[in-house]
Order: structure tokens, then sequence, then C-alpha cells
């Protein structure tokens, strides 16, 4: 008995280190394993289970798109960028980066159209150079998705005093002695309005755009009101006083366009929507191309209206619009932009919400982290597990 024993343990171990040897050889074929766009589309995605519900049509696509790309990188980046880079001509730079993300936009379109599933890059790059390439950038586009939310989210509460006119942030955040500074105080208001998010697209991704939606009409208003009171009480002597409409020459403008191609972050979110769309081969196109486009629109038209109203070298590198505002007598409308941007974070922090759990759930598919993640909810056909995890 002893010997049969022994003879099978050393049998064991004989297979375990055969099996060990050929790990290499094992990653090295997973690393460079590609699928293709069928088998993405039939026998991969099964793996969720439950299919998730198409509903979304191309204006929800629109929306969702505005939605993820207008929010609070315009009031962040064009103050700045025109004092220290473009001049008045950061409208142009918003132009150049404006191309650039439709160029980059129409990649995204064409890829998505081809593969309809909700993995976005992630499933692009393992569909065309393998698994390793798809996962690294995956994991690195969850990472910037949750980092970034958790700073958005932050901000919120930032924006959220201004509308109430309370001049310090800080005071709506609970102080932690023993902590160290500068990461000490709990931020409530933040982690209530991602729970209360997460909540929402947990129920159901239809709800969430008409949500989305509802709230992109009224930021779309706020902007212009901005653009609009910007024009009436501006002047176009603004443009061209002191030094003229590009100060710092072309390398100014090329470099304000490549800080300011931060507020089109976001439109890569729409893409990953795909297995939730009606037509996707017609509803993608239109709403990854026609947000971008009418972001690019209003984006150009922000930049000029601050420009008109405040010449570029007295504009204030923080808080531009509402300094703006008070510089023509309108104290109360920085309230407005408070409000306005507080809305707009929101509705970003919603579409990368939406964003991240289908990256994770896709993730999931492959097997590249546990497949409990990739579980789709048979009532309400959303990635309940990826979306609370995340």
């Amino acid at each position: 008995m002893a010997a049969i024993q022994s003879t099978h343990n050393k049998v064991f171990i004989f297979n375990y280190l055969q099996s060990l040897s050929q790990t290499p050889h094992r990653l090295r074929k997973r690393m460079l394993a590609t699928w293709t766009p069928d088998q993405e589309l039939n026998q991969v995605r099964l793996r969720s289970g439950a299919d998730m519900k198409r509903k979304l049509k191309w204006y929800d696509l629109v929306a969702l798109g505005i939605g993820g790309m207008l929010g609070v990188g315009v009031f962040v980046t064009t103050g700045l960028v025109a004092r220290n880079n473009s001049g008045p001509a950061v409208f142009i730079s918003y132009i150049i980066a404006g191309i650039s993300a439709l160029l980059s936009s129409l990649c995204y379109t064409e890829f998505s159209v081809q593969i309809p599933v909700a993995g976005g890059a992630f499933s692009y790059l393992r569909v065309t150079f393998g698994e390793f390439v798809g996962y690294f950038a995956g994991a690195n586009i969850l990472m910037e998705y949750v980092l970034s939310n958790a700073a958005v989210a932050r901000s919120f509460t930032e924006y959220l005093c201004s509308a109430f006119g309370v001049s310090d942030p800080n005071s709506w955040r609970v102080e932690v002695h023993g902590l160290l500074e500068g990461y000490n105080k709990l931020d409530f208001t933040a982690v209530a309005l991602v729970l209360l998010l997460t909540l929402c697209l947990c129920h159901s991704t239809k709800e969430s755009s008409t949500l989305n939606l509802i709230m992109t009409i009224f930021h779309v208003i706020f902007f212009g009101f901005i653009i609009i009171v910007g024009f009436c009480n501006g002047s176009v002597d603004n443009l061209v006083k002191p030094n003229g409409i590009a100060p710092h020459g072309i390398r100014g403008v090329l470099d304000g366009a490549a800080i300011v191609y931060f507020s089109y972050i976001g439109y890569d979110s729409v893409s990953t929507l795909a297995e939730e769309i009606q037509n996707p081969s017609e509803s993608l196109p239109v709403g990854i191309v026609g947000s971008v486009l009418i972001v690019s629109a209003l984006y150009c038209l922000m930049a000029l209206a601050l420009c008109m109203m405040v010449p570029y070298n007295q504009i204030a590198a923080k808080a531009s619009y509402s300094m703006a505002f008070q510089n023509i007598g309108w104290k109360w409308a920085g309230n407005v932009v408070g409000a306005g941007a507080s809305l707009g974070i929101v509705a970003s922090l919603l579409v990368a919400m939406l964003g991240q759990a289908r990256y994770l759930c896709v993730i999931g598919r492959a097997r590249l982290v546990p497949s409990w993640l990739s579980n789709v909810h048979p009532s309400t056909g959303t990635p309940v597990n990826a979306t609370l995890f995340l």
C-alpha cells in the first residue's frame, strides 16, 4: 500500500513539474492570443449569462457623449491656457484639440461598428494585438476612471459650495485628526453622490441615460447663458488687445491645444455601450461624432465669450468665469457658475461610471479578472457586480 502511495506521489510531482515547465509557453501563447470579432460577439459575450438590454437610441448616445465631455474641464483649463499660452486664440486651440478628438472618435466609431461589444478599447486591442496589450490598456483605463472619478466627486463638493455661496469647501468636509495633512478631510457629500449614481446605474441603463439627458439639456442651457452674456457684455477689442490675437505665436496656440484636450476626455465612454444600442451600426457614428462636434462648438464659443469679457492678461488663473462675471458687475453669476459646474460634474461622473463598469465586465468575460465580475443581471440587464465593485 505504501509503495502504491509513493508511486502516486512521484507521478503527481512529475506531472506538476512537467506542467510548470510549460508555463512560459502557455503564458506566451495566452499573451499573444487574439479573438475574432465573431468570437467576441457570440462566444465570449455569452459568459455574462444574461444579455444587456438594447434600449438606447442615437439621441441617448449624443447626450451621453456630451455629458461625458461637457464637465468641469473647460472651467479649469480655458482661463489658464488663455492667460499663459494661447491668449485670445484659445478658441483656435480648442478647434485644433477638437479636430484631434474627432479623428480619434472616428477610430472608435469604426471599431465599435465592427465589434459592437461593451469592452471599448480593451476589446479592440484584444482583437488586434492580443490579450496582454488589451489587458494592459484595460487596466490603465480602469485606474484612470476610478482615480479620476474620486477626484471629480470631491470637486463636486467644491462647486456645490460655490453654488450656495460658501467660500470654503472644507466646511462641508469632516476633518480626521491623526491622518496626514491634505488627506485628512473626509468628503461624505462625494461619497453620497457616488453611492446614489451607483444605485441608479445598477437599476437601469436606460433610466440612467434619461437622467443624463435631462442634466445635459440644463447644462447646455447653462453654457448658452455664459456664451450669450459674454457676447453681449464683452468687446471684440479684447480679442486683439493688448498684444494681438496670438501673443505667444503658433507655439503658444499648439501648447494650449495640448492642454485643453483634457476637456474632451469622455467621448470613448459611448463606445462601451455598444451592446445596449438598438441599431449600433447607425447610432454609434451619430452618437460619438455628433457629441464631439457639438462639444467642440460649445467650447470654442465659451472660450471666445471669456476673452471678450476680459483681456487675456487679466483673466484669473482660477475660477476664470466667476471672476469674469464679477468684472462686469454680475457677482451673483458666480453662484450660477457653481450650480452649472456641479450639474456638469454629476453628468460626467455618471457617464464615466457607466463606462468603467462595462470595461470591467468584459475583462471578466476574458477571464483576466474573477469571472463573477462579468455577470449581467437578468432583470435589469446591467453589469451589477462590476458596477458595485468599482
